[in-house]
């Protein structure tokens, strides 16, 4: 029966593949990268780098050879090989789309492309049982190697078209906080103001997955934590988590309700054709109590520390000892992503088709963000009384550091009326 590949869209009919272009570069780099570590071939099947480099995610994989290696690209695939075709480029594709070999034939079909040896593989990320059953498999062809960081480092540099999508992705990002300003207030509950937001998002094109590497670190988009539920921690390695809807979803928003005077963290991630833009605000019905406004405007401080060292080249451990050794000095070493003793250790997190990439405003990441390279920088602080932070993502260029999200043009605090 046939199907109809026009129905394959954004919302308003828009054609959203991955320019063909796109796909040929990355597979370029990646072919030199290969070279220049020494590896003759790499089979991806990850769904997330999978998608970098074919434009799609069904279930198959993608053999690229190394440049000078004279092994034929091929991307096979198991279901559905009419869809991957299309989300490839079609008849533009940059290499051959086919039917995956059974895998009885794979060293067969792997000989066939002009292979020798066994390819790396993504050990990092697939899991144990089916490295164990490819590297059986292929052991005639010898031991498999490990390109799982040779592909997290071509994707910590992205391409101008990645940059414009991460950049839509913060537009829509804005469109939730205004939902959030529009239907919040005194009484509202967390999970009220995040299904408005969510509304937002999905209308624009949100797939509802956010992916990440570290295992099992599954994540809410929308955390809303309201008053002293800010100040709860939960299984998530960032400053806040928020009560969540139940124990088995214990990250994000929850049942807790807006309160006049009390502070509201607001911390949601948008991803625009997979693209994400994270970005922190903070809430309050009427005016926020305490010390509040003090911690919120250190905050914002200590965030153009930080960003500021990016955009000057330093190591992104230089980058943490920056904002952190200001946060010690405004006393706020106890408080600072968390309260002991689950304190997050970081200040910023790169992000782009997963939501914890590197490099890491942390310890030892004694590497600079490169120019390309998307950060989400977020410092918060938190105590009983509640979460007080703000967060933006931005983009390091040859100027310094572009603000991704909104910046300047939303303020730290929005009040609601009281």
């Amino acid at each position: 029966m046939a199907w109809d590949a026009e129905r394959l869209t954004g919302p308003d009919g828009d054609d959203w593949r991955v320019p063909v272009s796109e796909l040929e570069e990355r597979r370029n780099r990646l072919a030199s990268a290969l070279a220049e570590a020494g590896l003759e071939s790499a089979l991806i099947d990850d769904p997330v780098e999978l998608y970098w480099l074919t434009g799609g995610r069904q279930n198959g994989m993608i053999l690229v050879g190394a440049e000078g290696s004279g092994v034929s690209n091929v991307h096979w695939v198991r279901k559905s090989l009419d869809r991957a075709r299309f989300e490839s480029g079609g008849d533009d594709a940059p290499d051959s789309v086919v039917a995956q070999p059974r895998m009885s034939g794979l060293v067969d079909a792997l000989r066939a492309t002009g292979a020798t040896r066994t390819p790396a593989m993504l050990a990092g990320k697939i899991p144990h049982d089916r490295w164990a059953f490819f590297t059986g498999r292929l052991s005639s062809m010898g031991d498999a190697s490990d390109c799982t960081h040779l592909l997290y480092g071509l994707r910590e540099t992205k391409s101008a078209w990645e940059l414009e999508m991460h950049r839509e992705s913060g537009r829509i990002n804005r469109r939730m906080f205004e939902a959030i300003r529009d239907v919040g207030g005194v009484g509202r509950t967390e999970l009220e103001m995040a299904a408005a937001a969510d509304e937002v998002s999905r209308t624009a094109g949100f797939g509802g997955r956010i992916r990440m590497r570290r295992w099992p670190m599954d994540c809410d988009r929308v955390v809303i934590a309201a008053g002293h539920s800010g100040a709860i921690p939960s299984y998530f390695d960032s400053a806040i988590g928020g009560t969540g809807a139940s124990p088995i979803s214990s990250l994000g928003a929850g049942h807790s309700k807006v309160v006049a005077g009390e502070p509201v963290i607001v911390d949601m991630v948008h991803l625009h054709r997979g693209y994400v833009s994270d970005c922190t605000r903070m809430f309050c019905a009427g005016e926020m109590e305490g010390e509040s406004m003090t911690r919120l405007e250190d905050m914002a401080e200590i965030r153009d520390s930080v960003v500021a060292s990016l955009g000057r080249g330093d190591d992104c451990s230089e980058a943490w000892r920056v904002g952190s050794g200001k946060a010690a000095e405004m006393g706020y070493a106890n408080h600072l992503m968390g309260m002991p003793p689950a304190q997050a250790v970081f200040l910023g997190h790169s992000v782009g088709l997963e939501l914890d990439e590197t490099p890491v405003v942390a310890e030892r990441f004694d590497r600079e963000l490169p120019v390309g390279g998307t950060m989400a920088v977020e410092p918060k602080v938190l105590y009983n009384s509640g979460a007080i932070g703000t967060e933006d993502t931005f983009a390091r260029t040859s100027d310094g550091m572009e603000c991704l999200t909104m910046g300047d043009s939303w303020g730290l605090l929005t009040e609601w009326d009281s």
